[in-house]
């Protein structure tokens, strides 16, 4: 039978309260919270190992989630919880009554695996913003990329809002951060091709050859990408603009520019 928890008092939730509010009990603990079935279905797909499922028994019920957990080698445990501590916990206006602690994953460059001779990676540096680099996932998702490669990450990957908005695209994808040194080295290293989205000495996107290796390099809208990026680009690709600006939303630009590469690929 489910442990139930009725207070927001209670110890487990405090730490769990803290986990979704803060990055530092995410990174000290090497926990974080998912929120969600279908989050918690695309983490299981990811091999995230589940500690704990916490559910509200009035929105589903816990033979349901044992339907869903059956075949998972690791059980993880069951915790019925109060109306109370489920508002306490969750993040989400619309909910479907079930979080789930999970174990974070190393995310380091050493850990991508690259299947393939010539990779599709696709590489934003210092996006700020969760709601841009769960939309980049979600592209990079869609286009069944190599790899996703955060520079100089502002916020650990694990945050409740980049789950949220990349829909659980954090799980599926395979995903390292680091720094912009030691991606281009990475890159470099691994005989993969730089394409700079950039508005510097730069062609049109689709006048290049995205067959080989490479990497598409998306920075911020206000800034851009650095100069260490720019001095080490096979080549600074742009997408023309026919209207009055000289930017996109960064994920509406790394879609289109991942996309032109899947189409020269004949989406393989």
């Amino acid at each position: 039978m489910a442990q139930y928890i009725t207070s927001t008092q209670n110890s487990l939730i405090k730490q769990l309260v803290q986990l979704k509010e803060k990055s530092r009990s995410r990174r000290n603990s090497g926990q974080f919270l998912i929120e969600g079935q279908r989050e918690i279905e695309l983490a299981l797909k990811g091999n995230y190992v589940l500690e704990s499922i916490l559910f509200l028994d009035k929105i589903i019920s816990g033979d349901s989630i044992n339907k869903q957990i059956k075949a998972i080698e690791n059980q993880p445990e069951l915790i019925s919880i109060s109306q109370e501590v489920y508002q306490k916990l969750a993040y989400r206006k619309t909910t479907e009554g079930v979080l789930a602690v999970a174990k974070s994953k190393p995310l380091s460059l050493n850990k991508l695996h690259l299947k393939t001779k010539t990779p599709l990676i696709l590489v934003a540096e210092a996006p700020e913003k969760p709601g841009n680099i769960g939309a980049l996932l979600r592209t990079a998702d869609a286009a069944n990329v190599d790899a996703v490669i955060i520079a100089n990450p502002k916020t650990d990957m694990y945050n409740p809002n980049i789950i949220r908005s990349s829909v659980g695209c954090v799980f599926t994808n395979q995903i390292a951060t680091g720094s912009t040194e030691d991606i281009i080295n990475f890159l470099k290293e691994n005989n993969i091709n730089i394409y700079c989205a950039a508005l510097q000495a730069s062609v049109d996107y689709h006048t290049q050859d995205y067959t080989r290796a490479i990497a598409i390099v998306v920075g911020t809208e206000a800034t851009g990408l650095s100069d260490e990026w720019l001095n080490n680009s096979t080549q600074n690709i742009i997408i023309p603009m026919q209207g009055d600006i000289d930017s996109m939303n960064v994920s509406v630009a790394a879609g289109i520019l991942i996309f032109e590469a899947k189409r020269q690929r004949q989406f393989n």
